[in-house]
């Protein structure tokens, strides 16, 4: 019966795919690694003496396959960082363009962030949101109803929904509220919808 075998570690992964590229021919484009003057030296010292020959073509090889996979490496980087940035613009044109309004408050209810659908809802510039007290931008019977949401997720709730009156006008359309805590525990989101008369019921 044959044993499995070892599933390589990373660095020798890197290793053994540097190795094979070096082997095939088909290693990437050096990105300019260099390689220390004493390390020059001391190949060509060895290189220079028979004795010595076979040490230096090793020398040789070790210095190659570093540069490889320093390469690998740096490829490897450079992909990593291009996904990130791709998911980035992506979640960000997710929340920018969203039809409900995004609010990221501080534990005193400062608004962080918004959206443009948020600015919307309550009657303002996206500009003039940041900075502000959102219970301000309420309707007077509606600032404590937001201030004791907030209060409940101080306290450990970690989920709640209300519904609030904005305070841009009298035919300002009612808005259901649905607040948790943000994943780093230091502030709130909060999910501002309009409220239709059906499902104020």
């Amino acid at each position: 019966m044959s044993t499995p075998s070892a599933v390589p570690n990373p660095h020798e992964q890197l290793r053994l795919d540097a190795e094979g590229l070096l082997k095939a021919g088909t290693a990437p484009p050096t990105k300019g690694w260099p390689t220390g003057t004493n390390t020059l030296g001391l190949l060509y010292k060895l290189a220079s003496s028979p004795d010595s020959a076979d040490d230096a073509l090793k020398l040789l090889h070790e210095l190659q396959v570093h540069q490889v996979e320093l390469d690998l490496q740096h490829e490897q980087v450079e992909a990593t960082r291009r996904e990130i940035a791709e998911d980035l613009g992506r979640y960000k044109a997710l929340y920018e363009v969203a039809p409900a309004g995004y609010f990221n408050v501080d534990s005193a209810g400062h608004i962080l962030e918004s959206n443009v659908a948020g600015a919307e809802l309550l009657g303002l510039d996206l500009g003039d949101l940041r900075g502000r007290r959102l219970e301000t931008l309420l309707a007077p019977a509606s600032r404590p109803v937001l201030l004791q949401l907030l209060q409940e997720l101080r306290e450990g709730l970690s989920r709640a929904s209300r519904d609030l009156q904005p305070g841009n006008g009298r035919g300002a359309q009612a808005l259901r509220v649905v607040a948790s805590a943000a994943p780093d525990g230091a502030s709130f989101l909060l999910v501002f919808v309009p409220l239709s008369d059906r499902s104020r019921n």
